[in-house]
């Protein structure tokens, strides 16, 4: 597994992604999403989005693939957001989350709607007209922590069976095709 920043072609990806979970789409930029692959497959695993303002930075659209939650990806993520941010020059990251118990492991703080930069703090209102519960943290980027559960999960992960992983596949016979004589080509009939 290996999180990289998203390329233009993954944009659809992202915005099929981010409608089905539900999340936060405003102002979308493919250009400030990460997201993590499997190394092997290249199946996409997670994303997020470190939305920049002026003089702020902020950590949204966290998501992770079902197939591939509870293995350290959604943390691998934030991870590199934080890292960004700090390469953009930032000292503090935001987030306005409905559940925020994710990011207080890696150090963010719960902080009032008055202690938030003015564009974040209409963000916030904005946000709480959907989901009334989105909490305001704040991470300053040089106390971001990884728990070494999540550092160790992330490096076997592995995509969990779906339904469809256990379906038997059917042999030719079943639908009527002989093996032996079939050319598996369309013939038009025409010369």
């Amino acid at each position: 597994m290996y999180v990289r920043g998203a390329k233009k072609r993954e944009e659809v990806w992202l915005l099929d992604e981010i409608e089905r979970l539900g999340l936060d789409e405003a102002a979308f930029r493919s250009r400030e999403y990460v997201i993590a692959l499997d190394e092997e497959t290249g199946e996409k695993a997670g994303f997020g989005r470190l939305r920049l303002y002026d003089e702020v930075c902020e950590i949204t659209s966290l998501g992770v693939v079902e197939a591939w939650r509870g293995q350290g990806v959604g943390a691998h993520v934030v991870e590199r957001l934080v890292d960004h941010a700090s390469d953009e020059g930032f000292e503090t990251v935001y987030a306005l989350a409905p559940e925020p118990d994710y990011l207080l492991q890696f150090g963010f703080e719960p902080i009032e709607r008055s202690a938030l930069p003015p564009p974040l703090g209409e963000r916030l209102d904005a946000k709480r007209e959907t989901h009334e519960e989105v909490i305001a943290t704040s991470l300053a980027v040089g106390t971001f922590s990884m728990p070494d559960r999540l550092r160790e999960r992330f490096k076997e992960a592995s995509p969990a069976p779906t339904a469809d992983d256990d379906e038997e596949t059917l042999p030719p016979e079943e639908f009527g095709i002989d093996p032996e004589t079939a050319t598996y080509k369309y013939d038009t009939g025409r010369q």
